[in-house]
């Protein structure tokens, strides 16, 4: 990832692949690059930094082409250099990549065998290879596309073009979003609409499975095996600002409908549904290794922190080994006690985090093997650590963190599913049947994003509340702790999490007819204990809203307000609790008239103490 432009027309390509990127920054990105057929074959310019250090690099050249190919990159596979910028190029095929190939290092070996060389850390080199592997001469650019991926695992959105067929290129995705753009005598390729709207608002969206072969005669639609499709003709009316977001609202509104998706993707290559196993090399540890943990730390700041306290519950649950989590601004200065046969996880979403960074270099200093759960390739925390567990979430833009939390989740899921199985703990059948439930929570998590309106509905009636109370039990006593921190960080209004058992001890005491009170009511054995909790909050006053699980009938009763969420296994819990927790605190931000991608006093990245 991050972002891709294409173009063939008759206009000098250059300027609009470079002002196309340019469109895209606000997706994020650590390298650039684009790629024309020049004189003797491609032409590729590429550079670590910003698209203006690119435009510099070119601009006393006097380039001009036909037809073209762009990218900005965010890492994912290999660190932000050169070598890892796009567009790749392998024996005259040139690509760029939006994804994860879950299955480039099977295909890496084999591509190999067959005397393929590597310049890059990435998997999109490795697609361009196998393209070029599939390039037989005299075929078209697109059969040796179509060959190429069905040995392709993961998500992508590509352009794809070939020396000997400079007039062509060749879009495909899958479960990554691709744009054309049909313009007046030219036609466009891009990952997200803005990048096309200053030549046209005329596009055709791909769907998943869909393939475009774009030459000067315009664009044809095609499914993976080659049989033609259609597609409706989309006119684009939103304005500029309103295209970069997708045509949302906020980004934060945009980041929290990709949840699915990315929480899909840090999933991607990590276990075996089949198998009923997890793939835990990549966290540098054998399984005598892992079985021999005495503890793990888990290790963070703010939104990250809660993540950490939803992991201490699966690890300890999964894995029956020993966790604590620890707030880093705390954890450093109290003299812990850690060392050799602990487990150290820094969970960070930026990786440069001070507090968390000056944490784990004392962890790493006393002798614990420190795992990053991170979200940036190459970060401070990435590098320092024994071995990185990267959530895949791509650019967050809204400071209050929506995406990258659930992402975090995923993450946990699998490092407490790893040492279940290292340690015994879990049979294949129960690491088999958490997996199918894992894997189906993008989609539940879909479902809920869909009844959004129910959300704004309950919005309305508490977006004037001076104070909000959220209470939880167990595993999802943090999510009512992270949906408190939403509500304060965006719309300015004082909000707490509290186990809801401890109400008792001190906040029952400020619930009245003006305090509305959110309680988390789960599929587990605190439910009847949590009803309990929402009968003395209505009894003294308190506004009720209950988020509850479907079929949960007798919550209907008990509150003056409820969402419901499909059920899942007890432990994934969080991660659909999660969701309309967000939604509700953006859309009384909203409705408070707050900024609510840029709250007052907040940073994205806290690089100081």
């Amino acid at each position: 990832m991050c972002g891709i432009i294409g173009y063939i027309g008759n206009q000098n390509a250059i300027p609009i692949l470079i002002d196309g990127l340019k469109k895209l920054e606000y997706r994020g990105y650590d390298s650039a690059g684009i790629v024309f057929p020049g004189g003797n074959g491609f032409d590729v310019r590429r550079c670590v930094g910003k698209i203006r250090d690119l435009e510099t690099k070119i601009s006393d050249q006097n380039l001009e082409s036909s037809s073209g190919l762009g990218h900005t990159r965010w890492a994912t596979h290999g660190g932000p250099t050169e070598e890892n910028a796009h567009p790749h190029r392998v024996r005259g095929i040139v690509v760029v990549h939006n994804g994860i190939v879950e299955n480039y290092l099977r295909l890496k070996k084999q591509l190999r065998g067959e005397g393929f060389d590597f310049a890059s850390d990435t998997d999109s080199e490795v697609l361009c290879a196998l393209i070029s592997l599939h390039r037989k001469p005299g075929m078209p650019l697109e059969d040796a596309v179509r060959g190429a991926l069905q040995h392709t695992e993961g998500s992508f959105a590509i352009g794809v073009m070939a020396e000997d067929e400079p007039g062509k290129i060749v879009g495909a995705r899958k479960e990554s979003p691709l744009v054309v753009g049909l313009g007046e005598g030219e036609y466009l390729l891009a990952s997200d609409i803005p990048a096309l709207l200053n030549h046209t608002r005329d596009v055709i969206i791909l769907e998943d499975g869909q393939m475009a072969v774009i030459t000067a005669e315009g664009v044809v639609l095609t499914d993976f095996a080659g049989n033609p499709t259609d597609a409706p003709v989309d006119r684009i009316t939103w304005s500029p600002a309103m295209a970069e977001k997708g045509g949302y609202r906020h980004f934060m509104l945009k980041e929290i409908f990709e949840q699915p998706r990315t929480v899909m993707d840090t999933l991607r290559g990590r276990f075996s549904l089949e198998a009923g196993e997890v793939n835990y090399e990549e966290l540098g540890l054998s399984a005598d290794e892992l079985r021999g943990i005495k503890r793990v730390f888990l290790v963070a700041c703010g939104t990250s922190w809660h993540a950490g306290l939803v992991g201490k519950y699966l690890i300890e649950s999964l894995s029956r080994t020993a966790a604590e989590t620890d707030i880093a601004s705390e954890f450093r200065y109290r003299n812990p006690i850690i060392g050799e046969g602990d487990l150290f996880v820094a969970i960070t979403q930026s990786g440069e985090t001070a507090d968390t960074l000056a944490a784990q270099k004392e962890a790493k200093r006393r002798g614990a093997r420190v795992v990053s759960i991170c979200n940036v390739v190459g970060s401070s925390s990435a590098r320092d650590a024994h071995a990185v567990i990267y959530t895949h979430a791509g650019p967050e833009i809204g400071v209050a963190s929506t995406k990258a939390f659930t992402s975090q989740l995923a993450a946990l899921y699998f490092l407490a599913l790893a040492l279940g199985q290292a340690r015994g703990t879990l049979s294949t059948e129960e690491i088999r049947k958490i997996l199918g439930s894992l894997v189906y929570v993008p989609h539940q998590m879909e479902s809920i994003l869909q009844r959004e309106t129910d959300l704004v509905t309950i919005s309305r009636k508490f977006f004037r509340a001076r104070d909000f109370l959220y209470l939880g039990r167990g595993i999802n006593y943090p999510i009512a702790l992270e949906g408190a921190l939403k509500l304060k960080e965006i719309s300015y209004i004082h909000a707490e999490g509290y186990p809801a058992g401890e109400m008792k001890h001190g906040p029952i005491a400020l619930i009245d007819e003006e305090m509305p009170v959110l309680v988390i009511v789960p599929p587990d054995a605190s439910a009847a204990k949590i009803l309990g909790n929402i009968e003395e909050a209505r009894s003294r006053g308190g506004q009720v809203i209950a988020v509850g699980v479907e079929g949960m009938t007798e919550v209907a009763d008990k509150a003056q307000d409820i969402f419901l969420v499909p059920e899942t296994h007890p432990l994934l819990m969080p991660l659909l609790f999660s969701v309309p927790l967000q939604l509700l605190a953006y859309h009384i931000a909203v409705l408070r008239g707050c900024d609510v991608d840029q709250p007052r006093n907040l940073a994205k990245s806290v690089t100081v103490e």
